[in-house]
């Protein structure tokens, strides 16, 4: 196996090895071990380093880095499974020597449905490539799950006259990239922007001819090879749960985008009221009251 296999082939690998010296006997365990090797492998591919060349110096760091993402299941899932591999594989625990637990320092808020950035990273990190920018694009834009089916390129498809007549000019201020269109509830069809980097990839999954899709019964005429509704949000919860041990479900990322912008807008010198109107527009409920259920 190479060096830099991928992170799911290195957990594997290491976990047949513990199952075969009799370290790991429960099925159950190895999944879970395996699951937990493969985010451990991520990082430290991102070192440059094998899944078996991991130190306790760096597995300590690595747990005090994710004590500040992922609940306290999640992370001693993981210290078990890095011990596990350090006693009875890598040699670089002695037999009795541990790994010092660590306390998590993220709190799961119930009442917020919310993901930090880096959260929202991770698991894009752990879905496959046309869920991945999904993900990217609903936390890029605040998008439903639904309107990932309905982009379009602004030249193609202009907003409803509502949209427009009532758009304020703080609409988007701060962040520059390539506009589009996608049609929310209601049918109102509203401008989003996403960065540039964000529009090349999309663009490159750009079907010839509009696909039809259903979702939960209603059809789509899609314009983009990428998931959206039912199918990409039953992959962000699947993935949040693998990547974070927990998940707040798709729409969290909705909430992250309210919460993004009305953060900028305010630190650029807009009071909260207008800050939460100028927000109300871009997700296309046109009701700051609305807004505010977004910002718990």
């Amino acid at each position: 196996m190479g060096k830099f296999a991928k992170a799911e082939t290195q957990a594997a690998s290491v976990v047949k090895a513990l199952q075969k010296n009799g370290a790991i006997r429960s099925l159950v365990t190895a999944k879970n071990y395996t699951d937990a090797l493969t985010r451990v492998g991520r990082f430290v591919k991102s070192q440059r380093l094998s899944l078996r060349e991991l130190t306790p110096e760096m597995a300590v760091n690595y747990l005090n880095m994710r004590g500040e993402e992922v609940g306290q299941k999640t992370l001693n899932q993981e210290r078990h499974a890095i011990q596990c591999m350090m006693q009875n594989l890598t040699g670089k625990l002695g037999e009795n020597e541990k790994l010092r637990p660590k306390k998590s320092k993220h709190q799961q808020i119930l009442t917020s449905r919310s993901y930090t950035p880096e959260q929202i990273a991770l698991v894009a990190a752990a879905q496959r490539e046309t869920n991945a920018l999904s993900t990217a694009i609903a936390h890029a834009a605040g998008l439903r799950s639904h309107e990932l089916l309905t982009l379009r390129r602004i030249e193609e498809r202009s907003p409803s006259p509502d949209a427009v007549s009532r758009a304020l000019p703080e609409k988007f201020s701060g962040r520059e990239g390539v506009h589009y269109t996608v049609k929310g509830k209601g049918g109102l069809v509203r401008e989003v922007v996403l960065p540039a980097a964000l529009s090349e990839r999309l663009e490159e999954r750009r079907f010839e001819t509009p696909q039809r899709v259903t979702d939960r019964g209603v059809h789509y005429g899609q314009h983009y090879d990428i998931n959206g509704g039912q199918k990409w949000a039953n992959s962000f919860s699947q993935a949040a749960t693998r990547a974070l041990g927990w998940s707040a479900g798709a729409h969290g990322v909705r909430h992250s985008y309210a919460q993004e912008r009305m953060s900028e807008l305010q630190n650029s010198g807009l009071n909260r009221a207008h800050a939460q109107e100028v927000v109300s527009q871009e997700m296309g409920h046109f009701r700051p009251e609305i807004t505010e259920t977004y910002l718990r």
